[in-house]
């Protein structure tokens, strides 16, 4: 700002102008302070902004130019050099070549000595080739040695240089084809004819150091241009850049500036030191005036201000004076139209430490807010009437459980003075104030969890309530209670006479019902005498179909062993040496076996169904089990060529009883090889299925009758065909094997086809029964 400020000083100094600046940028001020530097750049200067590609490009001409000429001058430099050092050498090497030869000394010993002289000098570079030939320009000595042109015609070799060899000095440097390569020759003759002297160099030799100075210049042109092509793009793009971001910031700052009129709020900034304010375009849109960029003086705010609202000079003196830093006030101002309008400004002192104090802040129209809480306020006095005046306690809990209100009915039910029921109070406090109740319980709502709660109350003095709690949409609670007292005296009488209806109507159904009881239990113990007769009947035919099958089962093999014993001890048949008694022997033997295998079965089944058999049970592998069984039955199914299959992981486990388990398996595995033919097959199969393994036996044998597999597994029970009657046996090792499967929480199933064979599967829960059962 050029013009005084509001304390007459002339003209404000640099740092007046940052500051002033600095206000305006904090307030949000929509004008433009400054363009940004590229736009007054290019707006200053297009043409020099147009132009400038156009100078590098001219730039960089000039310098390729100028360096083009420098080299080629340097070029024409280093050929006139070449030449004339060859002219030279030519010249001298004939003359040196007359004076060194005589007649006592010929022309080839005297050229090879000139030119070894010549090499030592150091006066030509390796590149160079210096050749001395006799009259015919036979080379007689050349160097280096490494040519090979020694004895060659100089003149067969070079071809374009036939003025050399025909005028000598006077053809000058010349240049020629040797080998298909371009040379600079020079040939020198000797004023007798009898000698001449030839200087060559490649030309690729001559020009390789120059050939090397073009190289490194167009390297550095390329590169230079390079980099001025670079920082042009980057210049230019920063320039459009920059020129996107100012078009971004003004769309944002016209988008926040409507954004504030829509919102009915205004931007101000506040220079205390000067006395001068700056209100921004929506400012003055909220209070009806004309907008204008001119700062606003202290004493033209203040007048618009409501004076009971307060003072703005005291409240200029209290930031002054550093008693507050910001401010939050509600007040009046004047409408452009004359009428009040209510603003809420918030400020804060842009930096407390400075010596100049400067606030920033907001401010938003109020005046609706305003209007509506008085007409809330209204409402609300009319709403706590209509509460108080109702017959029915009520009380409303915010959603924190704390007391928004209540009326004094809920205080008189509860025994709360005024003190104990004030706004904001936590409801667990007032309910530990409250008399406590005689009794309460909830009643069942017929809307379910979202109709609230339903509670009957029986008061200190009697009365009864009945309160309904719902909750509200903002999650608080609001409770309401009615006097059921005459309705729960009607409710006591009314119950009292439908109890003694009830207590009549129960003796005549105690009376019936006992009645029933007694026929129903003739009919059970009746039902129940039929079936112990009928177990009683079949245990007993059960045992004398036993008893028949072991009087021959235990006569058979205990007549041969009394028989043979008698015989050999009548020797009948010789001395015991003889082989008849071997033979008797072996009888006595197997018999013996077999009846103690019988005996054993017998006394194991006996102990199973006494409860006496014993459990021990561990961690078992069942493949190594498995195949010690096969080999206790392997002998028998050797004898009849019967195949063994096992079908088992090495990984299975089972926890069980290993004897049990082994006797299970030989029983199955006996029975399988009893009854499976010459040549028949047997497999063993286990898997794990839902907790439990599952062990198969399938054979192929004679297999059994669907009728009579519902007697297979009982005790002393035996099926009898054509197939397996020639079979001797107790007929308890299924049995047994069953028994023992659901000793172990399992069970045993027998699948049958008559002339197919047989699958018996046991399943035994892998899991550990009986100690899981202990701990439960």
């Amino acid at each position: 700002m050029a013009k005084a400020d509001a304390w007459g000083a002339p003209d404000e100094t640099a740092i007046g102008r940052r500051r002033q600046a600095r206000s305006a940028g904090l307030a949000g001020n929509a004008r433009l302070i400054a363009e940004p530097a590229y736009r007054r750049l290019l707006a200053a200067e297009p043409l020099l902004r147009r132009s400038i590609p156009t100078l590098i490009v001219v730039f960089l001409i000039v310098i390729a130019g100028t360096r083009f000429l420098s080299l080629m001058a340097q070029r024409d430099d280093v050929e006139r050099n070449a030449k004339a050092i060859l002219a030279l050498s030519a010249g001298e090497l004939v003359n040196a070549l007359m004076v060194g030869a005589t007649t006592e000394r010929p022309l080839a010993a005297a050229s090879q000595d000139l030119l070894e002289r010549t090499s030592q000098q150091g006066t030509l570079s390796r590149s160079h080739v210096v050749a001395l030939t006799d009259q015919n320009f036979r080379i007689v000595a050349v160097s280096p040695q490494s040519t090979g042109w020694q004895g060659q015609a100089l003149d067969g070799l070079v071809s374009g240089g036939q003025p050399l060899f025909m005028f000598g000095d006077r053809a000058g440097v010349m240049e020629v084809r040797i080998g298909g390569r371009d040379w600079l020759a020079a040939v020198s003759i000797a004023d007798d004819k009898r000698a001449a002297a030839a200087a060559m160099v490649p030309q690729d030799a001559v020009f390789a150091d120059w050939r090397k100075t073009v190289s490194l210049n167009v390297a550095l042109f390329v590169m230079t241009a390079g980099m001025l092509i670079v920082i042009l793009f980057a210049y230019f793009s920063q320039a459009a850049r920059a020129q996107a971001a100012d078009g971004i910031y003004l769309e944002a700052h016209e988008r926040i500036d409507l954004a504030l009129v829509r919102g009915k709020c205004g931007l101000w900034d506040w220079d205390m030191v000067r006395g001068k304010m700056y209100w921004s375009r929506s400012m003055y849109e909220l209070l009806g005036y004309e907008a204008c960029e001119a700062m606003l003086s202290f004493g033209e705010v203040a007048r618009i201000i409501h004076p009971e609202d307060g003072d703005l000079f005291e409240l200029a003196n209290q930031v002054i004076m550093r008693e507050v830093d910001h401010i939050d006030r509600v007040f009046r101002m004047r409408h452009a139209d004359g009428r009040w309008v209510w603003m809420r400004a918030r400020a804060q002192v842009v930096d407390p430490e400075a010596p100049e104090i400067q606030m920033t802040g907001i401010a938003v129209d109020i005046t609706e807010q305003r209007h509506l809480a008085l007409r809330s306020e209204a409402a609300d006095q009319r709403l706590r009437a209509a509460i108080e005046n109702i017959t029915e306690s009520f009380v409303l809990w915010d959603a924190n459980g704390r007391l928004v209100m209540c009326n004094s009915k809920y205080q008189h039910d509860n025994g709360l003075a005024d003190r104990d029921v004030l706004p904001g109070t936590a409801r667990e406090e007032i309910e530990e104030r409250m008399v406590a109740f005689a009794s309460e319980r909830r009643l069942a709502n017929a809307n379910g969890p979202r109709g609230g709660a339903t509670y009957e109350r029986q008061l200190a003095d009697g009365r009864w309530l009945q309160v309904n709690e719902l909750t509200t949409r903002d999650g608080g609670m609001v409770s309401v209670g009615s006097d059921i007292t005459q309705i729960k005296q009607h409710q006591d009488k009314l119950m009292e006479s439908e109890r003694r209806l009830m207590a009549t109507i129960h003796d005549l159904s105690l009376a019936r019902r006992s009645e029933e009881e007694r026929s129903h239990e003739l009919v059970e113990l009746n039902r129940k005498y039929m079936k112990e007769t009928e177990r009683a009947e079949a245990a007993n035919r059960a045992k004398s179909e036993f008893l028949a099958n072991m009087s021959h089962e235990l006569r058979t093999p205990l007549n041969a062993v009394i028989g043979f014993s008698e015989l050999m001890e009548g020797r009948l048949f010789g001395p015991m040496g003889s082989p008849r008694y071997e033979e008797y022997a072996r009888d006595i033997n197997s018999s013996g076996k077999y009846l103690l295998g019988v005996i054993n079965d017998i006394l194991d089944m006996s102990k199973i169904e006494a409860g006496q058999f014993s459990m021990d049970r561990e961690e078992i592998d069942l493949c190594p089990l498995i195949r010690e069984t096969v080999r206790v039955v392997s002998l028998q199914a050797a004898q009849k060529s019967i195949t063994v299959e096992t079908q088992i992981a090495d990984s299975m486990t089972l926890f069980a009883d290993r004897r049990a388990v082994k006797q299970i398996v030989i029983n199955l595995l006996s029975n399988a090889v009893k009854f499976t033919g010459e040549g028949g097959r047997i497999s063993v199969r286990a898997r794990n299925a839902s907790g439990a393994l599952t062990l198969s036996i399938e054979d192929n044998g004679c297999g059994i009758p669907k009728d009579a597999l519902g007697k297979l597994g009982r005790p002393f029970e035996q099926v009898q065909n054509q197939f397996s009657k020639n079979h001797a046996g107790s007929g308890l090792g299924l049995a047994i094997s069953r028994s023992l499967a659901e000793l172990h929480g399992g069970a045993l199933k027998i699948r049958s086809t008559e002339g197919v064979g047989t699958i018996v599967s046991v399943r035994i829960p892998v899991k550990k029964v009986e100690r899981l059962a202990k701990a439960a």
